[in-house]
């Protein structure tokens, strides 16, 4: 039997105890929702919780990476690059977007839909704010700066730029029709960062396993279910403004994430932490506020990345935010882990396991 991507996700959210997930949300009044994407990682669980709201989905996208959508979802074929032709003289309540990454992309589709849709769901990021200084970071921290640089093209370094100008075009074009929501580091099934999925995975190998920074040093991430569930709840209260959508400031620790693992596995792992000043002269971290490849999601909690993982999430929880146990992202996330084709096993965040081991062996001397 061959299973489809959804097959993979359905197969991993079934190993989710019962009674460990946020409270089912209620359904309200059918909508008719355009999601501009839908496919990727994300797209795929936005989809589940609205449909489980009993919403229409339309799909738009280019039909590559999902060709064949769903039956009962409509997809509808273009490009966010000038051809959204299919999107004419159509109506829909709500628009989610979660492709945009140049203003020039926003600004075609707010054009277009800002007198057929009248509301509007935009999916940023916290790598939006200008630095991680002073924390916790709430929305109304500072912006990242615009600069002298490329507007019409992501290459990486202006990621969080462009996310402010994106911002920008939604909220004049939708005012207080707009929302924007800014997650953290995406976690849970599906998840082909492997920057989450590393570290249980780590776990479950047993051995000594190298550990960034102390027990104590806080990290954040926002599981992909409770993320959807957020964005339904969004689309069917209207609710409008700017939330960070991250777990709360030390919900979770390093140490925390690893012993949590360690106990879902079962494994024999022992943790050898490493100091930020070993990690940095070994070129294991950089200077910079974001965590590393090899290193993912924890960040020194000092310097430029003090406020790395210390993000304020009272406002989104004002607004019916909730979270999922930890241990229930880290069960089904290893569990659709197992289900990947083995070319996909090889993970493409934390260490080779090669170079741990030189970095051990370097801090035992």
């Amino acid at each position: 039997m061959t299973l489809n991507r959804r097959d993979l996700l359905k197969l991993a959210g079934c190993t989710t105890l019962a009674g460990a997930v946020p409270p089912v949300l209620a359904k309200s009044k059918s909508l008719r929702i355009l999601m501009l994407g839908g496919t990727g990682f994300i797209g795929p669980h936005f989809v589940d919780a609205l449909t489980a709201g009993g919403h229409k989905i339309t799909l738009f996208n280019r039909g590559k990476r999902d060709p064949e959508a769903r039956a009962g979802i409509e997809q509808l074929l273009g490009d966010r690059n000038g051809d959204l032709k299919s999107l004419e003289g159509r109506d829909w309540d709500v628009v989610i977007d979660n492709s945009g990454y140049t203003p020039n992309q926003v600004k075609l589709s707010t054009d277009l839909l800002k007198a057929h849709a009248p509301h509007y769901v935009f999916i940023s990021s916290i790598a939006v704010y200008n630095d991680c200084q002073d924390p916790p970071i709430d929305e109304s921290h500072k912006l990242a700066p615009i600069g002298d640089m490329p507007q019409d093209k992501l290459n990486g370094d202006n990621y969080g730029a462009l996310k402010v100008l994106c911002e920008g075009v939604v909220q004049q074009a939708y005012g207080k029709r707009a929302c924007i929501i800014r997650p953290t580091y995406i976690c849970g099934p599906g998840d082909f960062s492997d920057r989450f999925t590393y570290w249980p995975v780590r776990v479950s190998q047993g051995g000594e396993m190298l550990a960034p920074g102390t027990p104590d040093d806080p990290v954040q991430f926002i599981d992909v279910r409770d993320l959807a569930d957020f964005v339904r709840r969004c689309a069917e209260k209207r609710i409008a403004g700017t939330y960070n959508l991250c777990t709360p400031p030390r919900w979770a620790t390093m140490g925390k994430l690893l012993e949590e693992s360690r106990r879902v596995t079962g494994a024999d792992t022992k943790f050898a932490w490493a100091s930020t000043e070993f990690l940095t002269q070994n070129k294991a971290i950089d200077g910079g506020m974001w965590a590393s490849q090899e290193i993912p999601i924890w960040a020194p909690p000092t310097g430029e990345s003090v406020g790395h993982s210390l993000m304020a999430s009272a406002r989104a929880e004002k607004q019916g935010m909730k979270f999922r146990p930890l241990e229930t992202t880290i069960r089904d996330t290893l569990a659709w882990h197992k289900t990947r084709p083995a070319d996909k096993q090889k993970l493409r965040a934390g260490l080779a396991p090669e170079r741990e081991a030189q970095l051990l062996k370097l801090l035992k001397a």
